[in-house]
């Protein structure tokens, strides 16, 4: 398992690309896409020491923005999703949405869990086939 990104819920996906490129060394970013397996929009920013932002921008994420907690989520990447799920959830964690086609990612595999640390993605290293 290895660190993969940070999940940031937004109101103003296009803002908050403005405020993170004006705060923080960003080399690459993203085009906004729309997921319509997790019904948001997204992007992907990359600073110049190689750390990944994800900014989640719609419905999804409503709740956590009226709360002012716009930090979301941190993804892992895995080897095996099936089995990184399982291993969670023997220690407790609760699946919340099951495994989906994340469309920032090429497609690969993603699903979202509740643990004790807040909401985990874990995205599949590999693309399904």
């Amino acid at each position: 398992m290895k660190f993969h990104h940070i999940g940031v819920a937004c109101k103003d996906i296009n803002q908050t690309i403005d405020f993170v490129q004006s705060v923080f060394e960003i080399s690459t970013t993203s085009s906004i896409v729309f997921d319509s397996n997790q019904n948001v929009d997204l992007c992907l920013l990359i600073d110049k020491f190689g750390m990944n932002i994800e900014l989640v921008c719609g419905k999804k994420v409503e709740k956590f923005i009226k709360n002012k907690q716009y930090f979301y989520h941190t993804c892992w990447e895995v080897d095996d999703l099936v089995k990184s799920i399982n291993h969670f959830c023997k220690k407790g964690a609760i699946i919340i949405s099951e495994p989906k086609p994340a469309i920032l990612f090429n497609n690969k595999k993603v699903a979202f869990l509740f643990t004790e640390i807040g909401i985990v993605e874990l995205l599949e290293k590999k693309a399904s086939l």
